[in-house]
């Protein structure tokens, strides 16, 4: 009896395997290439007292410290350790992330993760097997789009380390970059990464901005420089947002059209949203139609505005009306309307 059951428990569990080999051998890798970071990065304290660093990038060191003491202490984002050590890129990516959509809707793939749930993306620590998922997508028919993410959080899981690229940036998007890690370890719902994203992206932003005024004050100009930053990124993302509720109304026009026709409409369509966006005024960043000037975006491309930025505005209105502007206490209300995972 005890060998039948032996049996049918091993003949279940070599049938989970194969029927899960591909989300088991994705994940032994992801684990491997994180540890792998977290394993070579140095304490800050190691790196601070190393003669041989830069001086001006141990002033983004401790302005990194400044930012994680302000979340935890004055915004109540959770204590996780993380960015108390630094890795080394060595002025090379290490991380691509794969996100896909169907070509004629804006409708974006999913991934099933355990714990997480489901999932828009796929992170790769190396490059080729990143190319490999794409081309294997971009063969099904979806929309591919592949980015380096200048950070990401492990939610707690491993110690993350500050990446030495992140210490290119200026001021105010260090800070907006490193509290909006540090939200994803203090709320984060299954099944809900858009919720997610936005709110990273929310209270990072508004996070930096107050960060800013309290370490650098109202004059200075790294809060001017974030303000003007900010203004004009929103106004992008908006003008996006729009493009995405008028793809939407095209690729409904166009559902029984022939492929050809299809194909011609959904170009004119993405080049019209990225040709009026020179309308805006761009002072800090470059015109989209110099970016995309030689081949525009994807729906894979819009698809990311709605997962960052779709529900700002419903977020502002809250903390604006109901918390007066306490992001501390907005942040403590949300931390127990959403238990983490």
């Amino acid at each position: 009896m005890v060998r039948k059951v032996f049996l049918v428990f091993l003949i279940a569990a070599v049938a989970l395997f194969i029927a899960y080999y591909e989300l088991i051998g994705y994940g032994v890798r992801q684990g491997i290439g994180q540890l792998n970071i977290v394993w070579k990065a140095r304490p800050i304290s190691e790196v601070l007292a190393d003669d041989q660093f830069p001086d001006s990038l141990k002033q983004k060191l401790r302005l990194v410290q400044a930012v994680r003491q302000f979340a935890i202490d004055s915004l109540g984002l959770k204590d996780t350790k993380n960015y108390s050590t630094l890795y080394d890129q060595k002025g090379e990516e290490i991380l691509w992330v794969v996100t896909a959509c169907e070509p004629f809707r804006l409708v974006e793939k999913q991934w099933e993760f355990p714990v997480l749930g489901a999932v828009p993306y796929k992170g790769f620590f190396n490059k080729e097997l990143a190319l490999k998922e794409k081309a294997k997508l971009e063969e099904a028919g979806w929309d591919v789009n592949i980015r380096n993410p200048g950070g990401w959080s492990t939610l707690g899981w491993f110690t993350d380390p500050i990446l030495s690229k992140m210490l290119e940036r200026n001021e105010g998007d260090l800070a907006s970059l490193i509290i909006h890690e540090m939200v994803h370890a203090t709320i984060f719902v299954k099944d809900s990464v858009d919720f997610n994203e936005n709110l990273a992206s929310f209270i990072g932003d508004r996070g930096a901005e107050q960060f800013l005024i309290h370490h650098f004050g109202n004059n200075s100009k790294e809060y001017q420089r974030f303000l003007s930053e900010d203004r004009e990124f929103r106004a992008y993302a908006d003008h996006m947002l729009r493009g995405c509720d008028y793809l939407d109304s095209v690729y409904r026009a166009i559902a029984n059209y022939p492929l050809n026709e299809k194909i011609e409409a959904k170009h004119s369509a993405i080049a019209h949203i990225i040709n009026t966006s020179d309308s805006l005024a761009f002072t800090t960043f470059s015109r989209p139609t110099v970016l995309y000037g030689s081949k525009l975006p994807n729906n894979a491309y819009f698809m990311s505005f709605k997962r960052y930025q779709a529900r700002q505005d419903i977020f502002w209105t809250e903390w604006k009306n109901t918390f007066r502007g306490n992001l501390k206490q907005y942040i403590l209300h949300l931390s127990n309307r959403y238990p983490f995972l």
